[in-house]
């Protein structure tokens, strides 16, 4: 496997007969993952709230001779979720895979962040992911699935600032504990539960940043904002049967730019 920082694709593993489900497909990194998974063979379930952005994605999916489908999802809404994961099941079948990938930031100081804001970033970075990821379980437990889930945490999940986004870390952090633990409580029926927690790489939510803040790369040890293909082989080695023994881990791909 070879890394192309241009945002090709990057994958030499074949995941043929795989279904999996990518949240937050419509920009970003879960655009990337969409198509990383696509290009390895994986009937890919792309969701979000952004109908034409979905749109865009199954095309550019099937032009490179992938197969995808959209299918509207929105994380704050538990009854809209599992609707979602039953129209995704009518397309392709069963899911084996879940990339827990939609995420919003809250970029403001705890004390200023109004109960309305609050509550969105918790239902789309927590509870949302967990009622997801709960339901995706059962439905492998049921089907004798040895299913993989892939949680998007964030390297905000152990190092935090003070600048602002004080809930984004928390519900990263968040995410981290409940890898761990669900990976333990479903070890048994064979689903493996990990994550990634990348630093600062190039998507929509990190662009929306930099045009606040100003070019962050000078701070960073190799002076560069990494790109989302960079991330391929992370997602995939977790989605394919060569981390059959993996679960419960958090992998960092930060490029060094975080201190230990």
């Amino acid at each position: 496997m070879t890394i192309n920082n241009k945002g090709s694709i990057n994958t030499r593993i074949d995941l043929t007969g795989q279904i999996a489900m990518v949240t937050g497909a419509s920009s970003g990194l879960g655009w990337q993952f969409a198509r990383v998974l696509a290009a390895a063979g994986a009937k890919v379930i792309a969701t979000g709230r952004r109908e034409n952005k979905l749109r865009e994605l199954e095309a550019v999916i099937r032009q490179d001779g992938g197969e995808c489908q959209s299918v509207l999802m929105d994380m704050t809404d538990a009854e809209n979720i599992m609707n979602a994961v039953d129209k995704a099941e009518v397309v392709f079948g069963r899911l084996t895979i879940l990339v827990n990938n939609a995420g919003i930031p809250d970029s403001q100081l705890a004390m200023k962040m109004p109960v309305e804001l609050i509550d969105r970033v918790l239902d789309t970075n927590l509870r949302g992911p967990f009622i997801l990821s709960c339901e995706v379980a059962r439905r492998f437990k049921s089907a004798g699935i040895h299913g993989r889930i892939t949680n998007i945490a964030s390297v905000a999940a152990y190092n935090y600032g003070g600048g602002g986004a004080a809930l984004y870390s928390i519900t990263k952090g968040a995410v981290v504990r409940m890898t761990e633990v669900l990976a333990v409580e479903w070890a048994r029926f064979h689903i493996n539960v990990n994550a990634i927690a990348p630093g600062t790489f190039h998507s929509e939510m990190t662009d929306g940043m930099l045009a606040r803040v100003g070019d962050v790369s000078g701070n960073f040890p190799r002076n560069r904002i990494c790109e989302p293909s960079q991330l391929d082989s992370t997602l995939l080695y977790l989605c394919a049967p060569a981390s059959d023994c993996v679960t419960g881990t958090v992998i960092r791909v930060d490029d060094g730019q975080v201190a230990r």
